[in-house]
């Protein structure tokens, strides 16, 4: 079997800057990330998140260290850059992982986040259907 690093995409929204809201978006983000795509975390390479400005109660990437196999898995937390009429209190995700070839790829765009990329919302919820 052939294996090949790929990148998947993800974000999400949260309702205000608070440990517990920020918590909750990222791991419905991940849930969703692990749900639809077919990884193992051992296999994940890196995984680089990012906040908007206005959200600073807690580092996205000390939340996805909490969860099973991501311990070992090196997070990097960035802020993202502030664009006037940007999405805000949004947090998006970009990691890497190994995985077989070929393989189809779940790109997770949740809450308001939805509007970044409607192309892979769109395709996303044709995808949640077969499951």
């Amino acid at each position: 079997m052939e294996w090949r690093v790929k990148a998947i995409r993800g974000a999400t929204t949260v309702t205000e800057n608070s440990v517990t809201a920020i918590s909750e978006a990222v791991s419905e983000l991940l849930d969703e990330l692990e749900a639809h795509n077919n990884f193992d975390p051992d296999d994940i390479i890196s995984a680089i998140f990012s906040a908007t400005r206005d959200l600073d109660a807690i580092f996205p990437a000390a939340i996805a260290r909490q969860r099973p196999h991501w311990q070992n898995v090196p997070l990097l937390d960035v802020q993202q850059m502030h664009v006037e009429g940007g999405l805000e209190r949004c947090i998006r995700f970009l990691i890497h992982v190994n995985v077989p070839h070929p393989v189809e790829i779940y790109h997770p765009y949740l809450r308001q986040a939805k509007s970044l990329r409607p192309d892979w919302s769109l395709r996303n919820s044709l995808l949640s259907a077969e499951f």
